[in-house]
């Protein structure tokens, strides 16, 4: 019988690559690694792998069973809800990911009404921005990731489901009494100190799109994954940033402005394609859509 902890890093194979990438995905070792997929050749009568160099790479059997892998886990997955919940509410773990503005404004209230109203459903959140939370869906450490559409680097294929959540405004994030009437042009800001997200991040793709469309390079003297840092460094009048309207905390005396030519991101929910999503999910995926007491946040289409 198949191993579904062994179809699992078979999957990440194909997902990262590289026997290592799975082994760190999997907090193994790499000779670990290679040995469990060894023992799932022995299983299946099958070469699996081959060596090209010092690399190893799926061969055309382990390529299919790697791909069906995916679809075989998550089936097992269903099937083990349905039978604890057999005319019951929905129970079992569900992994969310989300980028770190969603996790406080959408995930904790959605996380904080289920715990009230279902009890047995246990809920996993980790913070993965979108650069990272697409491949963490597909290798199956997340059953639930909330990215946005718009980061073109990391586009959406055609093997998930999108729902779409809310629309949320870019702005410019400014010291305090720096306050201006209007929507603020970003060309004149072309000789100001700027803090941007860590490279290839979506705010930092982002951000180094608009200024240069706006037709200067910025001056970037500091770069924070985290946006209470951000803010922070922001407050202090270090320096001036763009951010998601979501991810501007109050509790810092910053003012925003919206952009002369406005620029918004699109929110969603994405899920695996290929199977029914389990009740758990699908359960998730409801109270991520109340989020009517959220101001700045409007619903997909409204903008």
């Amino acid at each position: 019988m198949l191993n579904p902890w062994r179809l699992r890093l078979l999957s990440q194979l194909d997902s990262l690559g590289t026997v290592r990438a799975v082994a760190q995905a999997a907090n193994l070792s790499a000779s670990s690694v290679s040995q469990q997929l060894a023992v799932l050749e022995a299983e299946t009568h099958t070469q699996l792998l081959e060596r090209t160099g010092r690399r190893v790479r799926l061969t055309p059997a382990g390529l299919i069973l790697a791909r069906r892998a995916r679809a075989i886990l998550d089936h097992m997955g269903t099937v083990e809800a349905e039978l604890r919940s057999l005319g019951a509410e929905p129970v079992g773990l569900v992994r969310l990911g989300a980028f770190q503005s969603a996790i406080h404004s959408l995930c904790v209230p959605a996380v904080t009404r289920l715990a009230h109203t279902h009890p047995h459903l246990d809920i996993e959140l980790h913070e993965l921005e979108p650069h990272e939370s697409m491949r963490a869906l597909r290798v199956g450490d997340a059953d639930i990731v909330i990215t946005t559409t718009d980061f073109v680097e990391q586009p959406l294929g055609p093997d998930v489901d999108i729902v779409a959540l809310a629309t949320d405004p870019i702005v410019l994030v400014l010291p305090p009494g720096r306050a201006a009437r209007g929507p603020a042009d970003l060309a004149a800001y072309a000789d100001e100190p700027w803090v941007f997200d860590m490279p290839k991040s979506y705010m930092a793709s982002l951000a180094t799109r608009l200024c240069r469309e706006s037709g200067f390079e910025p001056r970037v003297i500091c770069r924070f994954s985290n946006y209470m840092m951000t803010l922070q460094h922001v407050e202090a009048g270090l320096s001036i940033a763009l951010l998601p309207g979501l991810a501007v905390d109050p509790r810092y005396r910053v003012v925003t402005r919206d952009l002369a030519s406005p620029v918004t991101r699109t929110i969603t929910a994405v899920i695996r394609r290929g199977v029914p999503p389990r009740a758990a999910v699908t359960t998730v995926l409801d109270a991520l859509r109340r989020h009517d007491d959220l101001p700045g946040l409007a619903e997909p289409g409204d903008r």
